[in-house]
């Protein structure tokens, strides 16, 4: 019978989250810092947003998202290529028993939040939110 709890909070156990939050520290330093030389990833600021740790912390999704939203392929591809550097880099610098095998995903958060304001401001929402003159 296993005894793996359930996490009630969406973002996973506070260990999770603060080994995220090192983790994501660390991806960031190393892509600010330009230690990665790949040439699609020379001309591009990219932003690091979120990292993701699975319950037992040895998988690591890091959310990236490169400025102005352009390139987002040949980004995560360059990254992809360069993932074994960057798990040794990670594992130099955050203290766990096993580095984590790490994956990107791109950052969908920017786009989903601009979709919901254009869809706020379509007339017909502006209708609904519009005060009532019938209620005084």
């Amino acid at each position: 019978m296993s005894r793996q709890k359930k996490s009630s909070s969406p973002g996973g156990s506070q260990r999770q989250l603060r080994v995220g939050e090192t983790v994501r520290h660390a991806v960031a330093e190393i892509l600010s810092q330009g230690e990665v030389h790949d040439p699609d990833l020379e001309g591009h600021i990219i932003t690091v947003p979120e990292v993701r740790m699975s319950p037992d912390l040895k998988l690591a999704t890091i959310y990236v998202m490169p400025l102005g939203g352009r390139d987002t392929d040949t980004v995560i591809t360059a990254l992809e290529r360069n993932k074994k550097f960057l798990r040794g880099e990670i594992a130099h610098r955050v203290n766990l028993k096993f580095a984590p095998d790490i994956r990107f995903r791109v950052d969908e958060r920017f786009d989903e939040a601009e979709r919901i304001e254009k869809l706020l401001r379509t007339p017909a929402v502006q209708r609904d939110l519009a005060p009532d003159s019938d209620d005084e």
